[in-house]
């Protein structure tokens, strides 16, 4: 699976410096599912995505909704397992984070966040 960084451009400061994109279909559907947790600097990027679940997983995430310009439309932090979360807008795409790592970052709706792609193209 490809690997992109997540910078919060807004704030000078890195939200994920690898974080896997799930693109593909069993990507998306299996998404953190059977992970233990999160490693800070680690995240998963769902493209073209306004709600996610934490059915079955067994850690709380950090959530960033994005639009299209990378602009971040919502947030949601230490989502618990066993939780739905979703944001209204349109050509949206969300980042599971390790929970704390948007207070910790100060990142808050309204900042932009740049993804750099990691060890190839991001197209």
């Amino acid at each position: 699976m490809r690997c992109v960084a997540l910078l919060n451009e807004t704030r000078g400061v890195a939200l994920a410096g690898e974080a896997e994109v799930a693109d593909g279909p069993l990507e998306r559907s299996v998404g953190l599912l059977g992970r233990r947790g999160l490693e800070q600097g680690g995240g998963l990027l769902i493209p073209g995505c306004g709600a996610v679940h934490t059915l079955f997983m067994r850690f709380p995430i950090d959530l960033l909704f994005l639009d299209r310009d990378g602009v971040v439309r919502g947030i949601r932090h230490r989502l618990a397992p066993f939780r739905f979360a979703a944001c209204v807008g349109s050509r949206l795409s969300v980042a599971e984070l390790p929970a704390g790592t948007l207070a910790a970052t100060g990142t808050q709706a309204g900042d932009r966040v740049v993804i750099k792609p990691r060890g190839g193209s991001l197209g």
